[in-house]
């Protein structure tokens, strides 16, 4: 797969655009363009907002905005998945410690000398 951009053509809000990306991050560029044109939609629906430009702005600080959300969300859950992990530790060490130790199994060396391709 070439990293070499390729021109994607988007569409928010009955508007084109030709964007450049890599190939390997269209599928992620697709999906934000209709996230932006799913929040815009909403927004211009809600008639508060008028003009395109004010649309994109408040829809670029809702998507910021629930950015920052997860964000800081995110060391709790880093935080109660280290423990978990930890607890989980500790119960196999105690189970491996109530057993005797088993010796690694012997494998036989690898022989493809009467092998073709």
């Amino acid at each position: 797969m070439s990293d070499e951009p390729l021109q994607v053509s988007i569409k928010i809000l009955e508007k084109e655009y030709r964007i450049a990306c890599a190939q390997h991050e269209q599928e992620d560029l697709r999906a934000s363009a209709r996230l932006l044109d799913h929040r815009m939609r909403e927004i211009r629906q809600n008639g508060r907002v008028i003009g395109t430009d004010r649309i994109a702005v408040i829809a670029a600080l809702n998507i910021a905005h629930d950015l920052i959300q997860l964000q800081r969300a995110q060391p709790s859950l880093d935080q109660d998945s280290g423990r978990r992990l930890r607890e989980l530790q500790e119960r196999v060490s105690m189970a491996l410690a109530d057993e005797p130790p088993v010796a690694p199994p012997v494998e036989a060396p690898l022989d493809a000398s009467n092998e073709r391709v």
